[in-house]
């Protein structure tokens, strides 16, 4: 049994240090090396996809910056595992294979109690796999809506308008409104009062869509008349509808209300407004009489 004075020459002799050193040596150079695997299998695969562009093979960029990041990804995390299990394995002297051996039996109980992270990984296949959307779509989903950041196996990131990151298991991911495929369309109300003329209303709307399209590149075709939505107690209301790119309906309502506004009043059209008619005592005398020969 060692006493303090042999304990202590142990500690200051250098074999202990020396091992110390050893150990730490090959700890940095399998970290070093598993930052630069991950870090050159990056830059390959953006090479890849790069020279993709010019093959036979056409995807779409949104689905090919999913592609690239879920890639990436999946490279880390199997190069840091192995590492991982090199620095147990080659510096610690631990018995990595029956560690797997009980991992693994231990990972197949925990499974029937992970029913979670096998549904959100499932689902993560299955989004990707169908392309339900892609890095950068602006999509509604589990009652958030934004633009995608990212797209991994167990959860996806979804960054909002207002700038607050969502972070969403995919299992949560049950129904998905995609605003980035298809052209959105801008549905524009516009109340006239009664006391103008529909032709002369519709006559000033159609000069200032016929001009959109050339002031804003987002606007596809010119804007479309549908005509008189509805009837009200005031006024009636035109109907106006538009062809944006996808995402940016809402951008086109906004610019075709501001637009249709300016041209409306310097035609001399008034936007209707609630009012208040008063009667004096005489007035109302004389409204009475009247409904009374009516009546008569």
């Amino acid at each position: 049994m060692l006493n303090f004075e042999d304990t202590w020459d142990y500690l200051k002799g250098p074999d202990l240090w020396l091992l110390i050193g050893e150990r730490v040596f090959k700890v940095i150079l399998i970290i070093v090396l598993a930052l630069i695997v991950v870090r050159v299998t990056r830059k390959v695969v953006d090479r890849l996809f790069k020279k993709r562009e010019k093959g036979p093979i056409r995807i779409t960029e949104r689905r090919e910056n999913t592609l690239k990041k879920l890639i990436k990804n999946v490279v880390a995390y199997i190069v840091y595992f192995v590492a991982i299990i090199m620095i147990l394995d080659n510096v610690f002297g631990f018995q990595v294979g029956a560690l797997l051996a009980g991992a693994g039996v231990a990972g197949l109980a925990i499974g029937f109690g992970a029913q979670n992270l096998v549904r959100d990984i499932i689902s993560g296949f299955f989004i990707i796999f169908e392309d339900q959307f892609s890095v950068g779509d602006y999509v509604g989903v589990a009652g958030i809506e934004g633009t995608v950041e990212e797209i991994g196996l167990r959860t996806t990131k979804v960054l909002s308008w207002t700038g607050e990151l969502h972070v969403l298991p995919n299992g949560n991911v049950t129904q998905v409104i995609n605003y980035s495929i298809h052209n959105g369309l801008s549905i524009v109300d516009v109340n006239i009062p009664y006391e103008s003329n529909v032709n002369d209303a519709e006559n000033a709307i159609n000069n200032i869509v016929a001009t959109l399209p050339d002031k804003y590149d987002f606007i596809v075709g010119v804007p479309e008349i549908i005509g008189v939505q509805n009837l009200d107690v005031s006024h009636f209301t035109i109907r106006i509808i538009a062809d944006t790119l996808p995402g940016f309906q809402w951008a086109g309502e906004r610019n075709i209300r501001k637009e249709i506004q300016n041209q409306l009043y310097n035609a001399g059209i008034e936007i209707p407004a609630p009012r208040i008619v008063m009667y004096s005592g005489n007035d109302k005398e004389k409204l009475l009489d009247k409904n009374r020969e009516r009546g008569e």
